[in-house]
């Protein structure tokens, strides 16, 4: 009989023992005794996949190598490594069948897990999302099709996915972009900490501000974000995010301005518009349309009958007693346009949105830029896995102590 302590580096096993004995997989355990022909037990499936994140593979095959390779970290997820471990399809089966809810409620327990020990805090919460590819060929920079990307023809391998667009910066006139099919995955962080509160994927088509507000109302169920600052970037510049922040949990919001193709009109430092031809507009009484205020400017010749139009505008010369062009101008009489943007307070507090960016980086270094499977199901469980895993490395840095950075992967595993 061989020592299975002397094919695992210490390190490397007191790491995941550490990891492990402070994982409750008592959710798992329960839905269902065992799965696959030979009968593995759940939970030990469950933590195979933590491995796979915390390892940062990208494709199963390499788990089943690692595990056959370290069998002490085999024995620590809960397989008898007397017989044969799960193979490919054990693991594929698994993911498809497993129910996200599960998933859920386990992560919901190590966030709240977090709070009673005084980590995870949601005075400061920042939301954003990361796109993840799908496993079809249309996202292979080597394929020259033409309509790889046409949102009428999508791929075959993969029906659950959808047509996004990544671009290189959070700047709305950002020309450095490219379309992919596959999903995104929206975190709600505590930005000061950097640790997942929440989590959701959706098909790449849907925008980030359809799923801010469920996932708010989703976290303030189990962990309180009454008296928040939201941070979030120009993609989440809603109305009702900010009238919900702001009415529902008493929050304030911290998101830039999405200019959405709007214009910049010239106008005197007093604030009059200028018309075409360089003259300034007197105002013209206001109106209330589309859900706003706005002041309407008007021509200063419109009444005149010795002037005329300098720039002979199409407006001047249609027979009516009030002639000329006429502008709007919208009123900032909402929570939105109320916010100063230019003070320090908000670049200072809308600074900490960088931790959000922090995070995604942190969750695609487990492997989830591009996946191995090809359904959406199995899609949201390698998502939420992922960021199982990286809790449970928090959870196992704070609770044993290291003086370590629990958002450091690598030198937990260093210094176990």
């Amino acid at each position: 009989m061989y020592d299975i302590h002397l094919f695992t580096s210490q390190p490397k096993a007191r790491f995941y023992n550490d990891l492990f004995t402070h994982l409750d997989t008592s959710i798992i355990e329960a839905s269902k005794a065992v799965t696959g022909n030979p009968g593995y037990p759940k939970e030990a499936l469950f933590c195979a996949f933590i491995v796979m994140k915390c390892e940062g593979f990208s494709q199963v095959s390499d788990l089943c190598d690692y595990l056959d390779n370290n069998r002490l970290i085999a024995y620590y997820c809960g397989f008898d490594i007397t017989k044969d471990l799960p193979s490919y399809w054990t693991y594929a089966r698994f993911l498809k069948n497993l129910d996200n809810r599960l998933l859920k409620k386990v992560m919901e327990q190590q966030v709240l897990h977090l709070a009673e020990l005084g980590i995870v805090d949601t005075s400061f919460i920042g939301l954003d999302s990361t796109p993840v590819a799908a496993n079809t060929a249309n996202n292979n920079p080597k394929s020259f099709r033409k309509d790889k990307f046409c949102k009428d023809k999508p791929p075959k391998s993969d029906k659950h996915c959808g047509l996004g667009i990544h671009t290189a910066s959070n700047q709305h006139s950002e020309k450095n972009y490219e379309f992919y099919w596959g999903y995104k995955n929206h975190v709600l962080c505590d930005v000061i900490t950097g640790l997942p509160l929440l989590e959701m994927t959706t098909p790449a088509n849907i925008s980030d501000c359809e799923v801010a507000l469920d996932m708010l109302r989703k976290t303030n169920t189990f962990l309180s974000i009454r008296e928040c600052y939201f941070i979030a970037d120009a993609a989440y510049d809603s109305k009702n995010i900010y009238n919900t922040i702001r009415d529902e949990f008493y929050g304030e919001c911290f998101i830039p301005i999405n200019p959405r193709n709007t214009k910049n009109p010239k106008k005197l430092p007093v604030g009059n518009l200028l018309c075409d031809a360089g003259l300034a507009m007197v105002k013209d009484g206001k109106c209330r349309s589309e859900g706003r205020y706005r002041q309407k400017f008007c021509c200063p010749y419109k009444s005149s009958k010795t002037n005329s139009c300098p720039c002979n505008h199409k407006n001047w010369n249609n027979g009516k007693k009030h002639r000329g062009c006429f502008k709007y101008l919208t009123i900032p009489d909402d929570y939105r346009l109320a916010i100063d943007r230019g003070c320090t307070r908000f670049k200072s507090i809308y600074s900490l949105r960088t931790e959000s960016e922090r995070y995604n980086s942190r969750f695609k270094s487990t492997g989830q830029e591009r996946l191995w499977v090809r359904n959406g199901k199995s899609a949201e469980n390698l998502n939420t896995l992922a960021h199982i895993s990286l809790l449970a490395i928090a959870v196992a840095a704070v609770v044993t102590k290291a003086k370590i950075s629990y958002r450091s992967l690598k030198s937990v595993k260093r210094i176990a």
